[in-house]
This record gives C-alpha cells, structure tokens and sequence, in this order.
C-alpha cells in the first residue's frame, strides 16, 4: 500500500517567544514491511537544524530559533510503501522458552523495566504472571492484550498525554498510549521485552480509494521479543496491517513524541492535522 502522509504540528503562543528548542520525531524509517521513497521536515520560522539517529533508532530532527516568533508550524511529509506482516498470531509457536535467558535479560535490560508511565497495575501485573507461566510469549502477550481489551474500553479524550498506565486501568478507559503502555507494563513484568512504537494509522487501511485523502491519525502500538521482535497492536487486538506507518520506537510515549521542546515565553497552545493520501 503506497501512501502520502502530511503531519503538521506546532504551537501558538500566547506571548512572543525569544527562543525555542525542540525535536521531531516525523521521519518513518525504512523496514522488511516498510519502504521510504521520501522524506521532508519543514520547519516555520525557518530555524537552525539538524538531523541524527538517537539511541533507540528513531530519525531526529533536532531544531532551535533564535528570533522572536508568536506561532511555531512543523510539517512533515512522507511518501512509504507498506507491506502486510505475517500473521504470527496464527501460526505455531516459534519459541517455547517462558523466561527469557541471560543473553536475552541484559541484551534488553531496558526493555524490561518498567517506569512510572507503564507499570502496570497489581491485578494486571497477576494476570500477566499467570499467562507466561502457561504459554509461549507470543501467547502470552496476546492473550494479556485481550485481558486489557475485556478491562478497558476505548474512549477519545478520556485520558491525557501524562496519563499513567495504571491511571487508565483504574478509570476503566483510554486511548492507543494507555492500551500500549498498559500491554508494555504487563509484559515487561512478566519478563518479556517489549517496546512501545509510534506512527500513523489509515483508518480504512487497503479498503481506501486510490487518490482519497482521509484524515488520519497518530497511533501507538508494540512490540516485543519472542526470538525476533513482533508487533501487536493491543488497541485493535491484531497483528499491524498495511495501514499502520511506522515512525519511531523507545521505551514508551517520552522516547517517540512526535513533537517536544522548551521556550521562554508564556502559555501555548498546541495543534495537529494528519492528512493521509492512498497512492496505489
């Protein structure tokens, strides 16, 4: 599935701002299901920038400004190729090992603590317990993600950007963050690596008319390690398809956010659009 994908973000600031420094994270990366043919940043006011690939993989670009300046506007365009994923979901478990063993604990330490955004709460991190002690990883994290989809349900603008995973477990609700924050937390408790993964979604996927704009969004899914990494998104309960884009991978939703920085000025107000274009 061939794509146009438009994301533009920024700020209005309530106050004129003297300086600003920021980073973006808006370049998808090239994978076996993924192509990139290209790519661009465009930043307004135009700044002094700079590309590089941080520590977990992820395309920065990194940008600050100097003048004074009430509105911030950072457009990124891309054109990608998706390819759809096997579906491991349903076939036979390629690794039977339940605890990852010692290579595996210390070659993804990181990916196996857990923090403050993702620990997950008691009766989860118990559920999560129960089904690695009876099942393969790849088992296991979907049948932990279908505990979270019985528990929680999915509701726009019922939880925030600094929403803790245990937040949207206790309130019952949350959006694609809280479902993959909560499966990263079950996961990682239960001694899998996981990763959380940041992107876009095209909400008719290859059922899309060829030339049609929708409006698409940001989404979140994971990842985690059964003897190669293996995406799931817990918010739909599947193996990502060729709607999904992949941008950036980390920790959790602080190691991708597609946009953040600091300034010196008063309040803002921050803005999104994803346009999404169907090219083949």
């Amino acid at each position: 599935m061939r794509l146009s994908i438009d994301h533009t973000t920024g700020f209005h600031y309530a106050t004129t701002v003297r300086a600003s420094y920021n980073e973006a994270r808006l370049t998808p990366l090239s994978s076996a299901r993924q192509s990139v043919w290209s790519s661009r940043v465009t930043i307004e006011p135009t700044p002094w920038s700079y590309t590089y690939t941080d520590y977990w993989g992820s395309q920065v670009t990194a940008f600050e400004l100097h003048d004074p300046h009430r509105d911030l506007s950072v457009q990124g365009f891309s054109l990608v190729e998706t390819r759809a994923a096997d579906d491991w979901a349903t076939q036979p478990s390629m690794v039977a090992d339940r605890e990852p063993d010692a290579p595996v604990t210390d070659r993804f330490a990181e990916y196996l603590v857990d923090h403050d955004r993702t620990r997950p709460p008691a009766e989860l991190a118990a559920a999560a317990a129960d089904l690695t002690g009876g099942h393969d990883p790849r088992t296991a994290a979907v049948e932990i993600c279908r505990v979270i989809a019985e528990r929680v349900e999915y509701r726009s603008g019922a939880t925030e950007v600094a929403t803790l995973a245990a937040e949207a477990w206790d309130g019952r609700s949350g959006v694609c963050q809280d479902f993959s924050h909560l499966a990263l937390g079950a996961l990682r408790s239960a001694g899998i690596p996981a990763r959380y993964v940041s992107g876009y979604l095209h909400p008719l996927g290859t059922a899309a008319e060829v030339g049609s704009v929708v409006e698409g969004e940001s989404h979140a899914w994971i990842e985690f390690w059964a003897g190669q990494w293996l995406a799931y998104d817990p918010t739909s309960g599947r193996v990502p398809g060729e709607g999904h884009v992949r941008i950036a991978h980390g920790r959790d939703y602080r190691d991708v956010a597609p946009l953040r920085g600091t300034y010196a000025g008063g309040e803002s107000e921050m803005f999104v659009t994803v346009q999404l274009t169907r090219l083949g």
